[in-house]
Order: structure tokens, then sequence, then C-alpha cells
């Protein structure tokens, strides 16, 4: 059974994103999924870089840091980020916290739009610089490995010199575990998925009335819930469709809530089968402030 100590979830948004939607939704046509997004006139979605706090008693951990406001302003522009101040600390703040009390930031993977949070906000002629200095920085071995060593179809998605910085502070925790030993597994624990990106950790939190479980890239919002839908950017489509069926397994029989990142408008839903037998969103929630899952 899961601890018995208070567990509560929050949905932090972070710096926004225009990117293009044929990226983002991979193989389907715009005349699909314009439906569900409307672009704008380059073609452009609006997505969301939401980071998911989980409270443990006095233990603060943190899943995903956003995009944050590290890039200098053409290439902010390129990528399509919307805000120049760091959003992310702004949501931390209307909980009356700050980076400082954070005991843990998990990062799913070291793509810049999940990383790029962890660095103080661009300066002019500034060293880029790690922010929550209490904290653990955890990522699986897989996909700090891949970060290490990027291939050329996705070195673009990393940031240069965040993993010489995430070294040298002494905090970096690097996981072959499906879990964080302080705490116990049947409470927080990690799902590992490969088809968009090596070794991407899915954090699982179980209190004793509900499980949530953070989708990452694997399921970036309620749109990419159809099965057959995955991104441009995923390395193996056809096996995030597998992974995203495995997960439904015990996401849709358990009733579990799943967050969802890059969902402009959901921070979470639960999961079930309509009449056709298709998977799609359900109980949605826009935000999430310090909800019980006990």
């Amino acid at each position: 059974m899961p601890a018995t100590k208070p567990v509560m979830v929050s949905s932090l948004l972070g710096n926004t994103q225009l990117l293009d939607g044929g990226a983002m939704f991979g193989n389907a046509p715009r005349l699909l999924w314009e439906r569900w997004i409307t672009p704008d006139p380059l073609g452009r979605i609006p997505l969301a870089c939401r980071a998911l706090l989980v409270e443990i008693g006095e233990k603060k951990i943190l899943c995903e840091t956003g995009i944050g406001s590290y890039m200098e302003p053409a290439l902010a522009s390129r990528y399509g980020v919307v805000e120049r101040e760091h959003l992310l600390l702004e949501s931390l703040k209307a909980l009356h916290l700050s980076d400082t009390d954070i005991d843990y930031v998990i990062l799913s993977h070291l793509h810049f739009d999940h990383a790029g949070g962890l660095l103080k906000s661009y300066q002019e002629g500034a060293a880029l610089e790690l922010l929550f200095p209490h904290a653990q920085y955890v990522v699986g071995r897989k996909a700090w490995e891949r970060a290490v060593h990027p291939h050329s179809r996705d070195k673009a998605s990393f940031i240069p010199g965040l993993c010489e910085l995430l070294q040298a502070s002494g905090r970096l925790r690097i996981l072959d575990d499906d879990h964080l030993a302080e705490f116990p597994k049947e409470l927080l624990s990690f799902r590992i998925s490969e088809g968009h990106t090596p070794g991407q950790l899915h954090t699982v939190v179980r209190g004793q009335k509900q499980t949530l479980v953070y989708a990452g890239d694997l399921i970036p919002g309620k749109a990419w819930v159809h099965l057959p839908i995955t991104m441009g950017y995923d390395r193996y489509p056809e096996k995030v469709i597998d992974e995203k069926e495995e997960l439904y397994r015990d996401a849709v029989s358990e009733g579990w809530l799943v967050f969802y990142t890059h969902d402009a408008i959901v921070a979470a839903s639960h999961i079930v089968k309509d009449e056709k037998g298709r998977y799609v969103p359900k109980d949605e929630h826009q935000s999430l402030n310090r909800f019980p899952l006990n």
C-alpha cells in the first residue's frame, strides 16, 4: 500500500511555444489535426510546457522544468518561445514556493523544452547558470547518455553545456532503477519508454485514492491520446503507439490520471475507451492546485 503521508500534485505552467503543427502530428494530415488545434497563419500550434509538482509530506518533487527563458532572443523566436520571463518561477511563487524549495527535479529526458527551465533567464554576455540549488537532478541513464552523445537527428534538441553544468553541480543523479530509494516504490516509481527518445522516464505517483502518471512526450496532450497519433519528433513512431497501448492497460483499467505537459488547455484527464473502442480523454482538468491523491 502507498505511504500514508499526504500526497498532493499541482500543475505549473512554464513558458509556452508555437511549433509547426505538421511536425507535432507526424503523419496525420492537416485536415485532421486542425480540427483539434487551430494553427496560426504560419501553421504553428500553441503548446504548453507544463511541469508537475509532487508534494509528499515535506518533500517537494518537480517533474520537468519546461523550456524556460534561457534562449537568446533570435533562438527563442526560431523555436516559438512566447514569453521572455521565466514563467515556471512565477508559477512556483503562486504556491508560495521558489526554486530553492525543490528537493528533486525529475527530468523525463533532456530535450530543451523539458530541461531549459533548469537555467536562469537569458542575460546578454552571461554564462548559463543552474536554478534549483538544493535539488537533486534526476535523469535515467539512457536519457543521460543520449544527451551526452546525441544522434545527428536530435542533436539540436539538447542544450550545449547543460550536461557539464549538471555534472559539476555534484547533485546529478543518474538512475539505473525504476524508483528513488528514498520513497517506497508503491508510492513513487517510473515507467520507461523508448519510442520518443531513449530512456524517457514517466513518473508514477500513487496515493491511497488516486494514481497519476506523468505522460511526457509519450502523450503530449489530449489530441495525442488517440492511439495512432504520434509526433514527427518521435524516433520510432510505431513503438510510441505500442508503448501508449501498454500504458493504457494500467491507466484505463485502474482509472489513473494522465498528466499532459504540452496541452495548451488541459493539464490532466482520465482515459477511457469509447463505444467504438478508441481511447479518449475523460474528466479533464485544466489545472491541478494541490490536488490530493490521498
